[in-house]
């Protein structure tokens, strides 16, 4: 059941009319984050490595991140969006949560948006198909397990009945902890030491992206005191496409 609120609330598939799933699942599903990522991770590596085959891999990538976007329904990109709004806009803890609460894109989320995607559309030119297929799967699983930890250092800036969605997720079980980065990091493990597919320098671009959590964590903490959806979303897209950067110097 928890499976199927994690596939629920990060995707769009209409998983829902399987069977009706209680509120207090949904607290539940930030440590199967990672495990949505191995469906949106797999799914935007599949289409590259697909359309790789007949068209410019520049052009299969471009369809790659569309096929993501519409699988996810571009929930991260709105809290990025919402996130560089928030903190770009705002001077004051109430403000800034103000404006990211606002359905509205602002200029800073707009350049925001512009800058991420003219950086993600870079990495064709630097990495060739293969590489870049498995460094897409790598990434999105380990990204949203980095991001993840969030639940775990901060607490959340808002009450219940004010967040977007109504739902304040609870902290990690040790249990949880475990099976969140298991699932995180076995793709990356898998493809380097266990499949050679990937050289086994890879796995020294894992503390990339979580570095740049524990830098975000501490932005958080000092302008809004915890974190909300929008900075889970934000940070998943900003770890990930660190990890992507890093894997451009790396290969």
């Amino acid at each position: 059941m928890r499976l199927l609120a994690a596939l629920t609330f990060f995707t769009r598939l209409p998983l829902w009319r399987i069977r009706e799933i209680p509120a207090a699942y949904f607290k539940r599903v930030v440590p199967l984050w990672p495990v949505a990522g191995w469906l949106t991770g797999g799914v935007t590596a599949g289409v590259l490595w697909l359309c790789g085959q007949v068209m410019p891999l520049t052009l299969a990538w471009v369809l790659a991140l569309a096929a993501r976007l519409l699988l996810t329904g571009c929930l991260h990109e709105d809290g990025l969006a919402d996130f560089i709004d928030g903190f770009g806009g705002g001077t004051t803890r109430d403000r800034v949560l103000a404006i990211m609460k606002d359905s509205h894109i602002g200029t800073y989320g707009v350049i925001g948006l512009i800058v991420y995607f003219a950086l993600m559309l870079q990495l064709p030119a630097a990495l060739p198909l293969e590489t870049l297929c498995l460094t897409v799967l790598c990434g999105d699983c380990w990204a949203k397990c980095c991001a993840a930890q969030l639940i775990n250092f901060l607490p959340y800036a808002r009450t219940e009945e004010t967040a977007k969605n109504k739902t304040v997720y609870s902290r990690m079980t040790l249990p949880e902890l475990l099976v969140c980065f298991f699932f995180g990091l076995a793709p990356a493990l898998t493809f380097s030491f266990g499949l050679g597919w990937l050289p086994r320098t890879f796995c020294w671009l894992l503390p990339v992206p979580l570095a740049g959590m524990l830098l975000l964590t501490l932005l958080m903490k000092r302008r809004i005191q915890g974190y909300t959806g929008d900075c889970c979303g934000a940070t998943f897209l900003l770890c990930e496409l660190a990890f992507y950067l890093s894997a451009v110097l790396l290969f």
